[in-house]
């Protein structure tokens, strides 16, 4: 009986204290990426006060944030980057080193079971 009384005492005085610290956690950055197939890096008018294309929305977003200025491509088309972009492998590192056309019949491109961006979710 008196193990029984400790054990809850314990419990009860301790329980407060996880509140406090579940609280107390920090707060994360909203992270937004923006990944458009065919728009070169001078056509947002964050990175080009000259750009012919109107983009309000992402200038007013980068005003607010990190603009980041130096990025790579591993590929000239979309597939292995969106590939490296999701998984964080280089896509000459797999089988995907070239786009992929419709009409692609293997296996899925992401193997089952793979760590991606979009499982990485807190």
């Amino acid at each position: 009986m008196i193990r029984f009384l400790l054990l809850t005492s314990v419990l009860i005085l301790a329980f407060p204290y996880t509140i406090k610290i579940k609280g107390k956690g920090e707060k994360l950055p909203n992270i937004v990426l923006i990944m458009a197939d065919d728009m070169g890096y001078g056509d947002a008018g964050c990175y080009n006060n000259q750009s012919l294309i109107p983009t309000p929305n992402i200038d007013k977003l980068a005003s607010e944030g990190v603009l980041f200025t130096d990025a790579h491509s591993p590929s000239a088309v979309c597939t292995p980057s969106r590939y490296g972009l999701l998984t964080g492998r280089y896509c000459w590192r797999t089988r995907v080193k070239s786009g992929v056309i419709l009409g692609y019949d293997e296996s899925p491109l992401i193997e089952q079971g793979r760590n991606t961006l979009v499982s990485c979710q807190a």
